[in-house]
């Protein structure tokens, strides 16, 4: 037999192997799929909300049932996608950009459900084929004065702002636990 050669210690801070990253908890791309369709339901009762209490609404009631409606959104989004990505900076992008998406569309949305329920679905149909980003124009104009309507992508910020910072929160509180 053959003496085994000396064992050789392993520096401290060797990296690993090639191609393989340590796995930093959580799934990115799981938590904001999981985002998206929470953002679409909360834009879903956001838009059935804005329907059903269009007429009663004054600029100020509406204005600020959209930012609720984005800080909503976002709080909903950024917890889960926090709680299932854990700490991965992916994720808490996905979850602003999701985040933002459903603030956006829950209000453009709710613009042709309410021709339809006022006039009639082909109403609101002939109104989308002769003008397709008739919603996005309304999105964007003040109702007031015609100029830009400043509600509208603070709205979005606000949506971003809380969609990240809570994914970050909760992520990070999540690792630690």
């Amino acid at each position: 037999m053959h003496p085994a050669p000396p064992f050789q210690p392993t520096p401290p801070f060797q990296p690993g192997p090639i191609g393989q990253r340590p796995n930093r908890g959580g799934h990115p791309v799981g938590a904001v799929l999981l985002g998206f369709g929470v953002s679409v339901l909360v834009s879903l009762l956001y838009a059935g909300v804005n329907v059903a209490t269009y007429k009663d609404q004054s600029i100020t009631t509406a204005n600020v049932l959209y930012v609720g409606h984005a800080l909503l959104n976002g709080a909903i989004v950024g917890s889960l996608v926090g709680l299932v990505g854990g700490r991965s900076s992916g994720a808490r992008i996905g979850a602003a950009v999701v985040a933002v998406l459903g603030a956006f569309f829950g209000y453009t949305n709710s613009l042709p459900l309410i021709v339809a329920v006022e006039e009639t679905p082909t109403a609101a149909w002939d109104l989308l084929s002769y003008e397709p980003f008739f919603p996005a124009k309304a999105w964007w104009t003040s109702e007031i004065d015609g100029g830009v309507d400043w509600f509208s992508p603070l709205g979005l910020v606000v949506a971003a702002a809380t969609a990240w910072g809570l994914a970050h929160v909760v992520g990070a509180k999540r690792r630690r636990a």
